[in-house]
């Protein structure tokens, strides 16, 4: 069982990514007065109680309307599906408009989902309970007044969640066998048919039809003594690209499956390149710090001038992510297909090692002798040790004094170096540095008798050298 999920439903303008920035902290939501800027749904993990330790997942929807145009009936079609997946309703109303007519249409809406819905009148900044009676005639029970913008209300809100939460028991988890490898990929990009052929067989539904895998599937299984759990992703859809229902729960499961991954397997469309969606899905990766391995498929399908096309515009898509290895296949044909096992070993490897510290400090000599750190606000950086702090990524951690503000270019430098001087493949390295305390900052050097009147002897000289 997951996290319970919370969705912010509500006309256009109510304050639901407002509500949601607050609940999460965040400014993840781009909030606005201009009416319907929510067009895809965002979501996050949120802490609601520190006491019970009580997480859960909230969703802030697009604005729903009554106009009939593809882009409005997309995002109801969107909001709907998922409120049906939905714990607990938050129903955004504004406490200055009243109530309208489409407020009472989307609450006769709720009310046959048969949820738990919260009547949130948000922007009620000075209003008391008498003078909110008028959202009784919604029909959803008591109106919850807040105001998101100046966080009132919002923990009374959340108190009144809490009971409504069901019970979060232990999750099975599904195991995990050997290296875990993640394919991620837009829908139709050939993640199944992939899986297919490096498994040998139809284990995963493969249709030429987008969306077909809805849920992450773990298949676990063993390659010249070697074991791997392959998890297969549902696809991450564009907006508004098919009239299917587009599951935000399919790309929770996504990163669910990229957490648990030690290396992921991004594939392209040979033909599309990379397209904004991809790119999404690799910061998400970077972010993680997962090996990474780009696969291009349907790349048999292409003539020369195609593939040098492609080959040259990848150069300048992928460059944030030039530690990631390119590979070129077709996964229906299996061209290719075999040649990823050797790099993803190496990933794995590369991303696990523990490197022992007298191995990165003669890196770090080295590093030093070729390139000196430079001086920064009149001060030059020193650094005096490195150690390994963490795996999947390799983490690196600097000490010394004066690392607060390293420049960029110097710390280019020094991960380049140690890159180099791993050897490491297909998987980013991150730095981190930390900084020694002096240990007398807080303290003040109290003076003596003697030095108290040298030094009043002192202000009395310079305030008469003023004078003249």
């Amino acid at each position: 069982m997951g996290l319970p999920t919370i969705s912010l439903v509500g006309r256009p303008n109510v304050g639901k990514s407002t509500l949601f920035n607050r609940l999460s902290h965040s400014r993840q939501a781009l909030v606005s007065d201009f009416e319907g800027l929510t067009r895809d749904r965002q979501y996050a993990e949120v802490l609601l109680d520190d006491d019970s330790e009580t997480f859960a997942t909230i969703i802030d929807t697009g604005g729903l309307t009554n106009e009939d145009n593809v882009v409005d009936s997309g995002i109801q079609g969107q909001v709907l599906n998922a409120l049906e997946e939905s714990d607990v309703i938050y129903f955004i109303v504004s406490s200055r408009d009243g109530v309208i007519g489409l407020d009472l249409e989307i609450a006769s809406r709720l009310r046959r989902l048969k949820k738990e819905v919260v009547l949130v009148c948000n922007k009620s900044e000075g209003l008391d309970e008498a003078m909110a009676a008028e959202f009784y005639e919604l029909g959803l029970g008591t109106p919850w007044l807040i105001s998101a913008e100046h966080g009132q209300g919002i923990a009374d809100l959340i108190d009144h969640t809490l009971p409504l939460l069901p019970q979060q028991e232990e999750e099975e988890i599904e195991e995990v066998d050997g290296i875990a490898v993640a394919v991620l990929g837009r829908p139709n990009v050939g993640k199944s048919t992939l899986i297919n052929r490096i498994l040998g067989e139809e284990r995963v539904l493969a249709i030429d039809m987008p969306g077909t895998t809805r849920d992450s599937i773990y298949i676990p299984f063993e390659r010249e003594g070697q074991k791997y759990t392959l998890i297969d992703t549902a696809g991450i859809r564009r907006k508004r690209s098919t009239h299917e229902k587009i599951e935000i729960f399919s790309i929770i499961k996504a990163i669910d499956a990229l957490d648990r991954s030690h290396v992921v397997i991004l594939v392209l469309d040979a033909r599309e390149g990379v397209t904004e969606q991809d790119a999404t899905l690799l910061g998400m990766i970077a972010d993680k710090g997962r090996a990474l391995l780009i696969v291009i498929n349907k790349w048999d399908g292409l003539d020369e001038y195609q593939k040098s096309e492609v080959k040259r515009k990848l150069d300048v898509k992928l460059s944030f992510v030039n530690y990631a290895s390119v590979h070129y296949i077709s996964a229906l044909h299996g061209s290719g297909v075999g040649k990823l096992f050797e790099p993803i070993i190496k990933s794995y490897k590369n991303a696990s090692t523990q490197h022992s510290t007298s191995t990165l400090n003669k890196i770090l000599e080295s590093a030093n002798a070729g390139h000196q750190p430079p001086p920064v606000k009149g001060r030059r950086l020193k650094i005096k040790y490195v150690n390994q702090t963490d795996v999947f990524p390799p983490t690196l951690t600097f000490h010394g004094n004066h690392l607060q503000n390293v420049p960029n270019a110097y710390d280019r430098y020094l991960k380049n170096f140690f890159i180099n001087a791993l050897k490491l493949t297909n998987t980013p390295l991150r730095i981190e540095y930390k900084s020694g305390e002096n240990p007398f900052k807080d303290n003040k050097n109290e003076l003596s008798a003697r030095q108290v009147t040298k030094k009043r002897r002192l202000m009395q000289f310079i305030k008469k050298r003023k004078k003249r």
